[in-house]
Protein backbone atom coordinates (compact mmCIF):
# COMPACT_ATOMS: atom_id res chain seq x y z
CA UNK A 1 0.00 0.00 0.00
CA UNK A 2 1.96 2.99 -1.29
CA UNK A 3 -0.78 5.59 -0.73
CA UNK A 4 -0.79 5.17 3.04
CA UNK A 5 -1.50 7.72 5.78
CA UNK A 6 2.04 9.09 5.68
CA UNK A 7 1.97 9.49 1.90
CA UNK A 8 -1.45 11.15 2.26
CA UNK A 9 0.15 13.65 4.67
CA UNK A 10 2.84 14.50 2.13
CA UNK A 11 0.34 14.81 -0.73
CA UNK A 12 -1.96 17.00 1.37
CA UNK A 13 0.93 19.36 2.06
CA UNK A 14 1.80 19.49 -1.63
CA UNK A 15 -1.67 20.29 -2.96
CA UNK A 16 -2.42 22.61 -0.02
CA UNK A 17 0.61 24.80 -0.73
CA UNK A 18 -0.30 24.85 -4.43
CA UNK A 19 -4.07 25.30 -4.38
CA UNK A 20 -5.11 27.01 -1.13
CA UNK A 21 -6.65 30.36 -2.06
CA UNK A 22 -7.35 29.15 -5.60
CA UNK A 23 -10.68 29.46 -7.38
CA UNK A 24 -12.58 26.45 -8.72
CA UNK A 25 -13.34 27.35 -12.33
CA UNK A 26 -14.55 24.06 -13.78
CA UNK A 27 -15.52 20.58 -12.61
CA UNK A 28 -15.60 17.50 -14.85
CA UNK A 29 -16.34 13.85 -14.17
CA UNK A 30 -14.64 11.92 -16.98
CA UNK A 31 -15.34 8.55 -15.35
CA UNK A 32 -17.74 7.13 -12.81
CA UNK A 33 -15.45 7.44 -9.78
CA UNK A 34 -13.11 10.25 -10.85
CA UNK A 35 -13.37 14.04 -10.82
CA UNK A 36 -11.13 16.70 -12.31
CA UNK A 37 -11.23 20.23 -10.85
CA UNK A 38 -9.74 23.11 -12.83
CA UNK A 39 -8.37 25.40 -10.12
CA UNK A 40 -6.94 28.84 -10.83
CA UNK A 41 -4.17 29.47 -8.30
CA UNK A 42 -0.88 31.35 -8.39
CA UNK A 43 -1.68 32.85 -11.77
CA UNK A 44 -2.12 29.52 -13.59
CA UNK A 45 -4.62 26.70 -14.00
CA UNK A 46 -4.11 23.39 -12.21
CA UNK A 47 -5.94 20.10 -12.75
CA UNK A 48 -6.81 18.51 -9.41
CA UNK A 49 -7.68 14.83 -9.80
CA UNK A 50 -9.88 13.22 -7.14
CA UNK A 51 -10.27 9.47 -7.62
CA UNK A 52 -12.41 6.98 -5.71
CA UNK A 53 -11.39 4.17 -8.07
CA UNK A 54 -11.44 0.82 -6.20
CA UNK A 55 -7.84 0.05 -7.24
CA UNK A 56 -6.31 3.46 -8.03
CA UNK A 57 -7.92 5.83 -5.52
CA UNK A 58 -5.83 8.97 -5.02
CA UNK A 59 -5.66 12.76 -4.90
CA UNK A 60 -3.11 14.62 -6.99
CA UNK A 61 -2.48 17.48 -9.39
CA UNK A 62 -2.23 15.93 -12.84
CA UNK A 63 -0.94 16.85 -16.28
CA UNK A 64 -2.93 14.07 -17.94
CA UNK A 65 -5.81 14.88 -20.28
CA UNK A 66 -9.18 13.22 -19.81
CA UNK A 67 -12.03 12.87 -22.27
CA UNK A 68 -15.30 13.99 -20.71
CA UNK A 69 -18.72 12.48 -21.48
CA UNK A 70 -21.14 14.47 -23.63
CA UNK A 71 -23.64 14.51 -20.78
CA UNK A 72 -22.14 15.16 -17.31
CA UNK A 73 -23.26 12.73 -14.58
CA UNK A 74 -25.70 13.96 -11.92
CA UNK A 75 -23.01 14.13 -9.23
CA UNK A 76 -20.86 16.31 -11.48
CA UNK A 77 -23.79 18.67 -12.14
CA UNK A 78 -24.45 18.95 -8.40
CA UNK A 79 -20.78 19.75 -7.71
CA UNK A 80 -20.85 22.43 -10.40
CA UNK A 81 -23.89 23.97 -8.76
CA UNK A 82 -22.34 24.01 -5.29
CA UNK A 83 -18.61 24.51 -5.94
CA UNK A 84 -17.87 26.27 -9.24
CA UNK A 85 -16.67 29.80 -8.55
CA UNK A 86 -15.87 28.94 -4.92
CA UNK A 87 -12.50 29.58 -3.30
CA UNK A 88 -10.46 26.85 -1.63
CA UNK A 89 -10.05 27.99 1.99
CA UNK A 90 -8.18 25.04 3.42
CA UNK A 91 -6.90 21.57 2.52
CA UNK A 92 -6.00 19.24 5.38
CA UNK A 93 -5.77 15.62 6.42
CA UNK A 94 -7.92 13.96 9.05
CA UNK A 95 -5.29 12.85 11.56
CA UNK A 96 -3.06 10.39 9.74
CA UNK A 97 -5.96 8.65 8.05
CA UNK A 98 -6.22 8.45 4.27
CA UNK A 99 -8.84 11.19 4.31
CA UNK A 100 -8.29 14.58 2.67
CA UNK A 101 -10.73 17.42 3.37
CA UNK A 102 -11.06 20.40 1.06
CA UNK A 103 -12.92 23.35 2.58
CA UNK A 104 -14.38 25.89 0.14
CA UNK A 105 -16.21 29.17 0.49
CA UNK A 106 -18.36 31.15 -1.92
CA UNK A 107 -21.80 32.55 -2.54
CA UNK A 108 -24.83 30.41 -3.33
CA UNK A 109 -27.54 31.20 -5.89
CA UNK A 110 -29.17 33.58 -3.40
CA UNK A 111 -25.94 35.52 -2.93
CA UNK A 112 -25.40 34.30 0.64
CA UNK A 113 -22.04 33.14 1.97
CA UNK A 114 -21.86 29.36 1.78
CA UNK A 115 -19.22 26.96 3.07
CA UNK A 116 -18.83 23.38 1.90
CA UNK A 117 -16.45 20.51 2.51
CA UNK A 118 -15.37 18.00 -0.10
CA UNK A 119 -14.13 14.89 1.68
CA UNK A 120 -12.04 12.32 -0.18
CA UNK A 121 -11.79 8.98 1.60
CA UNK A 122 -9.07 6.75 0.13
CA UNK A 123 -9.99 3.26 1.30
CA UNK A 124 -9.55 0.81 -1.58
CA UNK A 125 -12.90 -0.44 -2.89
CA UNK A 126 -14.65 1.59 -0.16
CA UNK A 127 -13.13 4.87 -1.41
CA UNK A 128 -15.57 7.75 -1.73
CA UNK A 129 -15.88 11.46 -2.53
CA UNK A 130 -18.45 13.20 -0.35
CA UNK A 131 -19.84 16.75 -0.55
CA UNK A 132 -20.87 18.08 2.88
CA UNK A 133 -22.60 21.29 3.93
CA UNK A 134 -20.14 22.62 6.48
CA UNK A 135 -22.61 24.51 8.67
CA UNK A 136 -25.04 21.61 9.09
CA UNK A 137 -22.49 18.79 8.61
CA UNK A 138 -25.04 17.28 6.23
CA UNK A 139 -24.18 15.15 3.23
CA UNK A 140 -25.38 16.79 0.01
CA UNK A 141 -24.31 13.87 -2.16
CA UNK A 142 -21.45 11.43 -2.80
CA UNK A 143 -19.96 9.61 -5.74
CA UNK A 144 -20.96 6.31 -4.07
CA UNK A 145 -24.06 5.83 -1.94
CA UNK A 146 -23.74 3.54 1.09
CA UNK A 147 -26.81 2.53 3.10
CA UNK A 148 -27.05 1.07 6.60
CA UNK A 149 -27.77 -2.26 4.95
CA UNK A 150 -24.19 -2.20 3.65
CA UNK A 151 -22.48 -0.42 6.54
CA UNK A 152 -24.08 -0.63 9.98
CA UNK A 153 -21.75 2.08 11.38
CA UNK A 154 -22.77 4.90 9.05
CA UNK A 155 -24.75 5.71 5.93
CA UNK A 156 -23.35 7.88 3.16
CA UNK A 157 -26.53 9.22 1.60
CA UNK A 158 -27.91 12.68 0.76
CA UNK A 159 -29.51 14.26 3.83
CA UNK A 160 -27.57 12.14 6.34
CA UNK A 161 -25.25 13.68 8.92
CA UNK A 162 -21.64 13.08 7.90
CA UNK A 163 -19.89 10.69 10.21
CA UNK A 164 -16.19 9.99 9.70
CA UNK A 165 -15.02 6.36 9.52
CA UNK A 166 -14.45 4.80 12.96
CA UNK A 167 -11.16 5.92 14.58
CA UNK A 168 -8.43 3.29 14.80
CA UNK A 169 -7.03 4.51 18.14
CA UNK A 170 -3.40 4.15 17.08
CA UNK A 171 -0.28 6.05 18.16
CA UNK A 172 0.69 9.12 16.16
CA UNK A 173 4.27 8.43 14.98
CA UNK A 174 4.93 12.17 14.54
CA UNK A 175 4.54 12.77 18.30
CA UNK A 176 5.84 9.42 19.57
CA UNK A 177 9.40 8.61 20.67
CA UNK A 178 11.81 5.67 20.82
CA UNK A 179 10.93 4.84 24.41
CA UNK A 180 7.23 4.48 23.59
CA UNK A 181 7.97 2.34 20.53
CA UNK A 182 10.20 0.01 22.58
CA UNK A 183 7.41 -0.32 25.10
CA UNK A 184 4.56 -1.19 22.68
CA UNK A 185 6.51 -3.66 20.54
CA UNK A 186 6.95 -7.26 21.68
CA UNK A 187 10.41 -8.10 20.32
CA UNK A 188 10.03 -11.75 21.34
CA UNK A 189 6.83 -12.24 19.32
CA UNK A 190 8.42 -11.56 15.93
CA UNK A 191 6.65 -10.04 12.92
CA UNK A 192 7.84 -6.60 13.97
CA UNK A 193 6.68 -5.00 10.70
CA UNK A 194 3.13 -6.24 11.37
CA UNK A 195 3.31 -4.88 14.93
CA UNK A 196 4.36 -1.44 13.63
CA UNK A 197 1.32 -1.38 11.35
CA UNK A 198 -0.98 -2.45 14.17
CA UNK A 199 0.24 0.17 16.67
CA UNK A 200 1.09 3.28 14.60
CA UNK A 201 -1.31 5.46 12.63
CA UNK A 202 -0.57 6.06 8.96
CA UNK A 203 2.02 3.27 8.78
CA UNK A 204 1.55 0.76 5.96
CA UNK A 205 3.23 -2.64 5.50
CA UNK A 206 5.42 -0.98 2.84
CA UNK A 207 6.79 1.59 5.32
CA UNK A 208 7.10 -0.98 8.12
CA UNK A 209 9.13 -3.36 5.95
CA UNK A 210 11.45 -0.50 5.04
CA UNK A 211 12.00 0.19 8.76
CA UNK A 212 12.90 -3.45 9.47
CA UNK A 213 15.15 -3.56 6.39
CA UNK A 214 17.07 -0.46 7.48
CA UNK A 215 17.30 -1.73 11.05
CA UNK A 216 19.39 -4.71 9.90
CA UNK A 217 19.56 -6.96 12.95
CA UNK A 218 16.19 -6.06 14.48
CA UNK A 219 16.34 -5.41 18.22
CA UNK A 220 15.30 -2.83 20.84
CA UNK A 221 17.90 -0.32 19.71
CA UNK A 222 18.02 -0.73 15.91
CA UNK A 223 14.26 -0.78 15.17
CA UNK A 224 13.36 2.45 17.04
CA UNK A 225 16.39 4.19 15.52
CA UNK A 226 15.44 3.15 11.98
CA UNK A 227 11.76 4.00 12.54
CA UNK A 228 12.36 7.53 13.78
CA UNK A 229 15.10 8.25 11.27
CA UNK A 230 12.45 7.83 8.59
CA UNK A 231 9.79 9.69 10.58
CA UNK A 232 12.18 12.63 11.03
CA UNK A 233 12.63 12.80 7.25
CA UNK A 234 8.85 13.11 6.90
CA UNK A 235 8.57 15.62 9.75
CA UNK A 236 11.20 17.75 8.05
CA UNK A 237 9.36 17.41 4.71
CA UNK A 238 12.56 16.15 3.12
CA UNK A 239 10.64 14.26 0.47
CA UNK A 240 12.23 12.57 -2.51
CA UNK A 241 9.30 11.25 -4.60
CA UNK A 242 10.53 7.90 -5.87
CA UNK A 243 9.47 5.27 -8.36
CA UNK A 244 11.07 2.02 -7.28
CA UNK A 245 11.10 -0.97 -9.60
CA UNK A 246 12.31 -4.53 -9.45
CA UNK A 247 11.94 -7.39 -11.90
CA UNK A 248 8.28 -7.98 -11.12
CA UNK A 249 6.60 -4.68 -10.27
CA UNK A 250 6.81 -0.96 -9.59
CA UNK A 251 6.11 0.86 -6.33
CA UNK A 252 6.04 4.52 -5.38
CA UNK A 253 6.65 6.43 -2.18
CA UNK A 254 7.73 9.87 -1.03
CA UNK A 255 11.17 8.51 -0.11
CA UNK A 256 13.38 5.79 -1.69
CA UNK A 257 12.63 2.26 -0.44
CA UNK A 258 15.81 0.23 -0.13
CA UNK A 259 14.10 -3.07 0.69
CA UNK A 260 12.39 -3.21 -2.72
CA UNK A 261 15.39 -2.44 -4.89
CA UNK A 262 17.94 0.13 -5.91
CA UNK A 263 16.43 0.81 -9.33
CA UNK A 264 14.94 4.12 -8.23
CA UNK A 265 13.88 7.16 -10.22
CA UNK A 266 13.04 10.41 -8.42
CA UNK A 267 10.58 13.14 -9.45
CA UNK A 268 10.25 16.85 -8.58
CA UNK A 269 6.78 16.40 -7.05
CA UNK A 270 4.55 13.67 -5.71
CA UNK A 271 1.96 14.49 -8.38
CA UNK A 272 4.46 13.98 -11.20
CA UNK A 273 5.44 10.69 -9.57
CA UNK A 274 1.81 9.53 -9.58
CA UNK A 275 1.31 10.64 -13.20
CA UNK A 276 4.22 8.38 -14.13
CA UNK A 277 3.19 5.46 -11.92
CA UNK A 278 -0.45 5.45 -12.99
CA UNK A 279 0.37 6.14 -16.65
CA UNK A 280 -1.99 3.84 -18.52
CA UNK A 281 -2.89 1.73 -15.46
CA UNK A 282 -6.24 3.31 -14.56
CA UNK A 283 -7.16 3.66 -18.23
CA UNK A 284 -6.31 -0.01 -18.83
CA UNK A 285 -8.67 -0.93 -16.02
CA UNK A 286 -11.47 1.24 -17.42
CA UNK A 287 -10.91 -0.17 -20.90
CA UNK A 288 -10.98 -3.70 -19.50
CA UNK A 289 -14.38 -3.05 -17.95
CA UNK A 290 -15.75 -1.24 -21.01
CA UNK A 291 -14.33 -3.72 -23.52
CA UNK A 292 -14.62 -6.92 -21.51
CA UNK A 293 -17.23 -8.34 -23.90
CA UNK A 294 -15.02 -7.48 -26.90
CA UNK A 295 -11.96 -9.10 -25.35
CA UNK A 296 -13.94 -12.25 -24.62
CA UNK A 297 -15.39 -12.32 -28.16
CA UNK A 298 -11.99 -11.76 -29.80
CA UNK A 299 -10.32 -14.43 -27.64
CA UNK A 300 -13.08 -16.89 -28.56
CA UNK A 301 -12.65 -16.13 -32.26
CA UNK A 302 -8.89 -16.73 -32.02
CA UNK A 303 -9.43 -20.05 -30.21
CA UNK A 304 -12.20 -21.10 -32.64
CA UNK A 305 -10.06 -20.46 -35.71
CA UNK A 306 -6.97 -22.10 -34.22
CA UNK A 307 -9.01 -25.23 -33.49
CA UNK A 308 -10.39 -25.06 -37.04
CA UNK A 309 -6.85 -24.91 -38.42
CA UNK A 310 -5.92 -27.98 -36.36
CA UNK A 311 -8.86 -29.98 -37.75
CA UNK A 312 -8.18 -28.84 -41.31
CA UNK A 313 -4.52 -29.84 -41.04
CA UNK A 314 -5.63 -33.29 -39.86
CA UNK A 315 -7.98 -33.47 -42.87
CA UNK A 316 -5.09 -32.41 -45.10
CA UNK A 317 -2.92 -35.13 -43.63
CA UNK A 318 -5.67 -37.68 -44.26
CA UNK A 319 -6.03 -36.43 -47.82
CA UNK A 320 -2.36 -37.19 -48.39
CA UNK A 321 -3.34 -40.86 -48.19
CA UNK A 322 -5.22 -40.41 -51.48
CA UNK A 323 -2.45 -42.10 -53.47
CA UNK A 324 -2.69 -45.12 -51.20
CA UNK A 325 -6.46 -45.31 -51.85
CA UNK A 326 -5.77 -45.16 -55.61
CA UNK A 327 -3.23 -47.99 -55.30
CA UNK A 328 -5.67 -50.17 -53.31
CA UNK A 329 -8.37 -49.60 -55.94
CA UNK A 330 -6.09 -50.54 -58.82
CA UNK A 331 -4.74 -53.65 -57.06
CA UNK A 332 -8.26 -54.82 -56.17
CA UNK A 333 -9.37 -54.31 -59.80
CA UNK A 334 -6.43 -56.39 -61.02
CA UNK A 335 -7.20 -59.17 -58.51
CA UNK A 336 -11.02 -59.35 -58.55
CA UNK A 337 -10.85 -63.11 -59.21
CA UNK A 338 -9.17 -63.67 -55.81
CA UNK A 339 -11.78 -61.77 -53.80
CA UNK A 340 -15.11 -63.07 -52.55
CA UNK A 341 -17.94 -61.24 -50.77
CA UNK A 342 -17.61 -61.62 -46.99
CA UNK A 343 -13.80 -61.33 -46.88
CA UNK A 344 -12.41 -58.78 -44.40
CA UNK A 345 -9.05 -58.38 -46.12
CA UNK A 346 -7.05 -59.70 -49.01
CA UNK A 347 -3.30 -60.01 -49.56
CA UNK A 348 -2.22 -59.28 -53.12
CA UNK A 349 1.05 -58.65 -54.97
CA UNK A 350 1.92 -54.96 -55.36
CA UNK A 351 3.17 -55.01 -58.93
CA UNK A 352 4.38 -51.36 -58.59
CA UNK A 353 7.29 -52.50 -56.39
CA UNK A 354 10.47 -53.93 -57.90
CA UNK A 355 10.62 -57.00 -55.66
CA UNK A 356 6.86 -57.73 -55.97
CA UNK A 357 6.07 -57.27 -52.28
CA UNK A 358 2.62 -58.23 -51.06
CA UNK A 359 0.19 -55.78 -49.41
CA UNK A 360 -2.86 -56.42 -47.24
CA UNK A 361 -5.97 -54.44 -48.23
CA UNK A 362 -8.90 -54.06 -45.76
CA UNK A 363 -12.28 -54.98 -47.27
CA UNK A 364 -15.92 -54.39 -46.39
CA UNK A 365 -17.51 -57.86 -46.02
CA UNK A 366 -20.93 -56.58 -47.12
CA UNK A 367 -19.58 -55.29 -50.46
CA UNK A 368 -18.77 -57.19 -53.63
CA UNK A 369 -15.16 -57.22 -54.95
CA UNK A 370 -15.88 -54.53 -57.53
CA UNK A 371 -17.74 -52.40 -54.95
CA UNK A 372 -14.69 -52.56 -52.65
CA UNK A 373 -12.45 -51.40 -55.49
CA UNK A 374 -14.89 -48.59 -56.32
CA UNK A 375 -14.93 -47.54 -52.61
CA UNK A 376 -11.19 -46.91 -52.71
CA UNK A 377 -11.39 -45.03 -56.02
CA UNK A 378 -14.12 -42.82 -54.48
CA UNK A 379 -11.94 -42.12 -51.43
CA UNK A 380 -9.06 -41.24 -53.72
CA UNK A 381 -11.19 -38.81 -55.73
CA UNK A 382 -12.61 -37.21 -52.57
CA UNK A 383 -9.12 -36.77 -51.08
CA UNK A 384 -7.83 -35.32 -54.34
CA UNK A 385 -10.67 -32.81 -54.58
CA UNK A 386 -10.44 -31.81 -50.92
CA UNK A 387 -6.78 -30.73 -50.93
CA UNK A 388 -7.40 -27.44 -52.71
CA UNK A 389 -10.46 -26.68 -50.60
CA UNK A 390 -8.70 -27.49 -47.31
CA UNK A 391 -5.66 -25.39 -48.20
CA UNK A 392 -7.99 -22.49 -49.03
CA UNK A 393 -9.83 -22.88 -45.71
CA UNK A 394 -6.56 -23.03 -43.77
CA UNK A 395 -5.42 -19.79 -45.42
CA UNK A 396 -8.72 -18.08 -44.56
CA UNK A 397 -8.59 -19.29 -40.95
CA UNK A 398 -4.98 -18.09 -40.58
CA UNK A 399 -6.04 -14.69 -41.95
CA UNK A 400 -8.82 -14.57 -39.34
CA UNK A 401 -6.38 -15.47 -36.54
CA UNK A 402 -3.95 -12.74 -37.63
CA UNK A 403 -6.82 -10.22 -37.82
CA UNK A 404 -8.17 -11.02 -34.36
CA UNK A 405 -4.69 -11.13 -32.83
CA UNK A 406 -4.21 -7.59 -34.17
CA UNK A 407 -7.51 -6.53 -32.58
CA UNK A 408 -6.51 -8.19 -29.30
CA UNK A 409 -3.22 -6.26 -29.30
CA UNK A 410 -5.10 -3.03 -30.00
CA UNK A 411 -7.34 -3.64 -27.00
CA UNK A 412 -4.26 -3.76 -24.75
CA UNK A 413 -3.28 -0.18 -25.62
CA UNK A 414 -6.74 1.23 -26.35
CA UNK A 415 -8.40 4.23 -24.74
CA UNK A 416 -12.16 4.18 -24.05
CA UNK A 417 -12.70 6.06 -27.36
CA UNK A 418 -10.60 3.46 -29.21
CA UNK A 419 -12.77 0.68 -27.77
CA UNK A 420 -15.87 2.13 -29.39
CA UNK A 421 -14.11 2.35 -32.76
CA UNK A 422 -13.05 -1.31 -32.49
CA UNK A 423 -16.65 -2.20 -31.65
CA UNK A 424 -17.87 -0.23 -34.69
CA UNK A 425 -15.36 -2.04 -36.91
CA UNK A 426 -16.58 -5.47 -35.78
CA UNK A 427 -20.16 -4.38 -36.41
CA UNK A 428 -19.31 -3.10 -39.90
CA UNK A 429 -17.44 -6.33 -40.70
CA UNK A 430 -20.50 -8.32 -39.61
CA UNK A 431 -18.88 -10.11 -36.67
CA UNK A 432 -21.19 -8.68 -34.01
CA UNK A 433 -24.72 -7.35 -34.17
CA UNK A 434 -25.18 -3.59 -34.21
CA UNK A 435 -27.10 -2.35 -31.19
CA UNK A 436 -29.78 0.25 -31.61
CA UNK A 437 -28.79 3.33 -29.60
CA UNK A 438 -30.99 6.21 -28.72
CA UNK A 439 -29.84 9.77 -29.14
CA UNK A 440 -27.63 11.48 -31.68
CA UNK A 441 -26.01 9.36 -34.38
CA UNK A 442 -22.33 9.64 -35.12
CA UNK A 443 -21.76 11.73 -38.28
CA UNK A 444 -21.12 9.48 -41.28
CA UNK A 445 -18.05 11.49 -42.35
CA UNK A 446 -16.49 11.81 -38.89
CA UNK A 447 -12.73 11.28 -38.92
CA UNK A 448 -10.91 9.03 -36.43
CA UNK A 449 -8.97 10.98 -33.82
CA UNK A 450 -5.29 10.10 -33.99
CA UNK A 451 -2.93 9.94 -31.01
CA UNK A 452 -0.35 12.71 -31.39
CA UNK A 453 3.20 12.77 -30.03
CA UNK A 454 6.12 15.12 -30.63
CA UNK A 455 9.72 14.11 -31.23
CA UNK A 456 12.51 15.69 -29.20
CA UNK A 457 13.05 17.98 -32.21
CA UNK A 458 9.40 19.04 -32.39
CA UNK A 459 8.16 16.91 -35.31
CA UNK A 460 4.58 15.62 -34.88
CA UNK A 461 4.32 11.82 -34.80
CA UNK A 462 0.88 10.29 -35.35
CA UNK A 463 -0.14 6.86 -34.04
CA UNK A 464 -3.14 4.77 -35.08
CA UNK A 465 -4.48 2.88 -32.07
CA UNK A 466 -6.97 0.70 -33.96
CA UNK A 467 -7.71 -0.39 -37.54
CA UNK A 468 -10.02 2.52 -38.29
CA UNK A 469 -7.30 4.94 -37.21
CA UNK A 470 -4.61 2.95 -39.04
CA UNK A 471 -6.56 3.00 -42.31
CA UNK A 472 -7.27 6.72 -41.99
CA UNK A 473 -3.68 7.57 -41.00
CA UNK A 474 -1.98 5.56 -43.76
CA UNK A 475 -4.43 5.90 -46.64
CA UNK A 476 -5.85 9.41 -46.18
CA UNK A 477 -3.99 11.52 -43.63
CA UNK A 478 -0.34 10.73 -44.37
CA UNK A 479 1.52 12.39 -47.24
CA UNK A 480 3.27 10.30 -49.88
CA UNK A 481 6.84 11.20 -48.92
CA UNK A 482 6.42 10.96 -45.15
CA UNK A 483 7.89 7.98 -43.29
CA UNK A 484 5.58 5.16 -42.20
CA UNK A 485 6.49 2.69 -39.41
CA UNK A 486 5.26 -0.75 -38.33
CA UNK A 487 6.72 -3.59 -36.29
CA UNK A 488 8.16 -6.31 -38.53
CA UNK A 489 5.80 -9.33 -38.72
CA UNK A 490 4.23 -8.33 -35.38
CA UNK A 491 0.69 -6.92 -34.85
CA UNK A 492 0.90 -3.23 -33.99
CA UNK A 493 0.03 0.37 -34.76
CA UNK A 494 0.74 2.37 -37.89
CA UNK A 495 2.99 5.36 -37.11
CA UNK A 496 3.74 8.36 -39.35
CA UNK A 497 6.15 11.28 -38.90
CA UNK A 498 4.83 14.61 -40.19
CA UNK A 499 8.14 15.53 -41.79
CA UNK A 500 9.65 14.56 -45.12
CA UNK A 501 13.23 14.77 -43.81
CA UNK A 502 13.19 13.67 -40.15
CA UNK A 503 16.44 13.30 -38.24
CA UNK A 504 17.85 9.94 -37.16
CA UNK A 505 16.76 10.69 -33.58
CA UNK A 506 13.18 11.35 -34.67
CA UNK A 507 13.17 8.11 -36.69
CA UNK A 508 14.29 6.16 -33.60
CA UNK A 509 11.59 7.82 -31.49
CA UNK A 510 8.87 7.01 -34.04
CA UNK A 511 10.13 3.41 -34.18
CA UNK A 512 9.98 3.27 -30.36
CA UNK A 513 6.33 4.36 -30.50
CA UNK A 514 5.57 1.66 -33.10
CA UNK A 515 7.23 -0.94 -30.86
CA UNK A 516 5.45 0.30 -27.72
CA UNK A 517 2.02 0.14 -29.35
CA UNK A 518 2.51 -3.42 -30.58
CA UNK A 519 2.32 -6.99 -29.36
CA UNK A 520 6.06 -6.74 -28.58
CA UNK A 521 5.52 -3.93 -26.06
CA UNK A 522 7.27 -5.84 -23.26
CA UNK A 523 10.11 -7.20 -25.42
CA UNK A 524 13.60 -5.92 -26.07
CA UNK A 525 15.26 -5.11 -29.40
CA UNK A 526 12.03 -5.09 -31.41
CA UNK A 527 12.42 -4.94 -35.25
CA UNK A 528 10.50 -2.01 -36.75
CA UNK A 529 10.21 -1.51 -40.51
CA UNK A 530 9.90 1.98 -41.99
CA UNK A 531 9.38 3.19 -45.54
CA UNK A 532 7.79 6.09 -47.38
CA UNK A 533 4.00 6.17 -47.43
CA UNK A 534 4.07 5.92 -51.25
CA UNK A 535 5.34 2.32 -50.89
CA UNK A 536 2.50 1.24 -48.58
CA UNK A 537 -0.51 -0.33 -50.34
CA UNK A 538 -3.83 -1.72 -49.15
CA UNK A 539 -4.88 -4.78 -51.22
CA UNK A 540 -8.45 -4.82 -52.53
CA UNK A 541 -10.81 -6.69 -50.26
CA UNK A 542 -8.30 -6.95 -47.41
CA UNK A 543 -9.21 -6.68 -43.73
CA UNK A 544 -9.28 -3.25 -42.02
CA UNK A 545 -5.78 -2.10 -41.10
CA UNK A 546 -4.05 -4.59 -43.40
CA UNK A 547 -1.40 -3.26 -45.80
CA UNK A 548 1.60 -4.49 -47.79
CA UNK A 549 4.78 -2.49 -48.28
CA UNK A 550 8.25 -2.59 -49.84
CA UNK A 551 11.48 -0.56 -50.05
CA UNK A 552 11.63 -0.73 -46.26
CA UNK A 553 14.50 -0.37 -43.83
CA UNK A 554 14.59 -1.99 -40.38
CA UNK A 555 15.64 -0.50 -37.07
CA UNK A 556 15.79 -2.30 -33.71
CA UNK A 557 14.44 -0.51 -30.62
CA UNK A 558 13.42 -1.34 -27.05
CA UNK A 559 9.99 0.05 -26.02
CA UNK A 560 10.10 2.30 -22.94
CA UNK A 561 7.12 3.87 -21.16
CA UNK A 562 9.24 6.83 -20.00
CA UNK A 563 10.07 7.73 -23.59
CA UNK A 564 6.41 7.49 -24.64
CA UNK A 565 5.43 9.81 -21.76
CA UNK A 566 8.13 12.34 -22.71
CA UNK A 567 7.04 12.30 -26.37
CA UNK A 568 3.44 12.85 -25.26
CA UNK A 569 4.45 15.84 -23.14
CA UNK A 570 6.63 17.43 -25.82
CA UNK A 571 5.39 20.42 -27.77
CA UNK A 572 6.58 21.58 -31.18
CA UNK A 573 9.73 23.67 -30.85
CA UNK A 574 9.88 24.64 -34.51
Amino acid sequence: MSFDGLFTKAMTEEISSLLTGGRINKINQPYKNELVFIVRAGGKNHKLLLSAHPSYARVQVTQESYENPKEPPMFCMLLRKHLEGYTIENIYQSGLDRIIIIEVKGRNELGDISQKKLIVEIMGRHSNIILVDQERNMILDSVKHVSYAVNSYRAVLPGQTYLAPPPQEKINPLTSNEEELSRVLDFNAGKLDRQLVDHYAGVSPLFAKEVISRAGLANRSTVPAAFFSLINILKGKEYSPSLISDENKESFYMIPLEHIGHNTRTFPTLSELLDRYYFGKAERDRVKQQGNDLERFISNEIDKNQKKIGKLQKTLKDSERGEQYQLFGELLTANLFQIKRGMKEVEVVNYYTEDSQTVKIPLSPQKSPSENAQKYFSRYQKAKNSVGFVLDQIEKAETEVAYFETLYQQLQSASPRDIEEIREELQEEGYIRQKQRKGMKKPANSKPQLETYYSSEGDPIFVGKNNKQNDYLTNKFARRDELWFHTKDIPGSHVVIRSEEPSEQTIKEAAALAAYFSKAKDSGSVPVDFTKVRYVKKPNGSKPGFVIYDNQQTVYVTPQADLVISLKENRSVK
